[in-house]
């Protein structure tokens, strides 16, 4: 007969009311403690009598046993300073370390603050809503679904009574049929909180609000057109447009035209806000003219944003768009965000060519020392430059740099 194999799992710890107790302390420990770094329960006599009034060193080892086994799962580690001459256990300020809050948890029957908190409140609105028919929603049912799924945690930690008021005062609100930006809507329901209703669109159409009602405040986009004097077209006329993706490098290439750029309309919009659909709406987006641009512009910049079909049907071309941001895997994801609006947008060779041969020479720096170690790779983007040689290469560097670093007065020769 064959001798099954070991396995490598410890066996779960029997569930000593010493290690409970331990484990819910430390677990409530965690969830208070707002410092970095690891969450530590010393065992002191508060913590664990038993340690400290144990009367006979069997007793002692049987306590040390059970951590031990607890230790064993690697959800918590027993820290314990340097052994000195005839220093019992507990001189040696034992330590509880957690490693693994959701494991322990499970383990320990422990709720954690937030999840109570979510129950209590669900209940507490069922019963508000079925004291209180006029202030519930059509479906309340499909709403404390909804709040399971996908609570509200910005209201985690208030009173019951005032969390439900605020939910009162969103469905009132939705039900008026009142049109109002959102974040407005958010601070009259929410403590003048502006950005509890970000992305919960789902919430507000369970509460009754018609489409469209929540409106998102319009994208500002900074605008520096090429001088007349530099286009055959005059103040009017660009021959294409770049989007910048930061404020520094936007403001030195406004101000520092270069035959690479003399003719583009150069466009700022702070990042992603930039590659938002709504930024091809009158009502979703507003034109700001950097001076000393003339306003006679705008007409043709205008036509090219929200009529977009103006140039093909009168037979003209489609204005090229470009984009140049930080040679990044954030820059690259905008790129691909902002060719969902722009089709044709491609990455700008000008710029990307000097930031790439940067990179390949050593230049850069690595993720995690400019804080983008959670960067994604976009896998691809659309357009063949940036899918066939700037992202390889931020894979093979496994490094990034930012456009800052591209040199205004080093661009000759590089085209588009």
């Amino acid at each position: 007969m064959d001798t099954p194999a070991s396995s490598s799992i410890p066996a779960l710890p029997a569930p000593h009311p010493f290690l409970l107790h331990l484990a819910r302390l430390l677990l409530a420990k965690a969830e208070r403690s707002a410092a970095q770094g690891p969450v530590r329960l010393p065992l002191d006599r508060k913590a664990a009598p038993e340690l400290h009034d144990a009367v006979d060193a069997d007793e002692i080892q049987l306590l040390r046993m059970q951590l031990d086994d607890l230790c064993a799962t690697g959800w918590v580690a027993l820290l314990l300073e340097a052994p000195r001459a005839f220093a019992s256990f507990s001189d040696r300020k034992p330590r509880l370390e957690l490693c693994d809050f959701e494991a322990l948890a499970i383990w320990a029957g422990y709720t954690p603050q937030a999840q109570r908190w979510r129950q209590q409140w669900r209940a507490h609105l069922a019963a508000h809503w079925a004291a209180h028919p006029q202030e519930a929603p059509v479906d309340p049912a499909t709403v404390l679904d909804h709040l399971a799924r996908s609570p509200l945690v910005p209201l985690e930690g208030l009173p019951l009574e005032e969390a439900t008021r605020s939910l009162s005062t969103l469905t009132a609100l939705c039900l008026s049929g009142q049109t109002i930006a959102l974040r407005e809507a958010s601070a009259r329901a929410f403590q003048g909180r502006s950005k509890v209703l970000d992305h919960r669109e789902e919430l507000l159409r369970l509460l009754g609000s018609m489409s469209g009602q929540f409106t998102e405040a319009p994208i500002q986009l900074l605008l520096a057109p090429p001088s007349a004097d530099t286009n055959d077209g005059g103040a009017s006329a660009f021959k294409d447009v770049l989007f910048i993706e930061n404020l520094v490098t936007f403001e030195h290439m406004a101000d520092a035209r270069a035959p690479a750029w003399t003719g583009s309309l150069l466009v700022y919009a702070a990042g992603f806000r930039g590659s938002a659909r709504r930024l091809r709406s009158r009502a979703g987006c507003r034109l700001y003219l950097r001076a000393p641009a003339s306003a006679a512009s705008l007409p043709a910049i205008e036509s090219w944003l929200f009529e977009p079909l103006g140039d093909e049907r009168n037979g003209l071309p489609v204005a090229p768009v470009y984009f140049f941001g930080d040679l990044d895997h954030a820059g690259m994801q905008i790129l691909a965000s902002l060719r969902e609006v722009f089709p044709q947008a491609s990455a700008w060779r000008p710029g990307y060519v000097q930031l790439a041969r940067l990179l390949a020479t050593g230049a850069g720096h690595r993720p995690e020392l400019a804080a983008k170690a959670q960067q994604t790779d976009p896998g691809r983007t659309g357009c063949a430059y940036a899918d066939d040689g700037l992202l390889p290469l931020l894979r093979s560097q496994g490094r990034f740099i930012d456009q800052e670093a591209f040199d205004l007065n080093n661009v000759d020769g590089l085209g588009r």
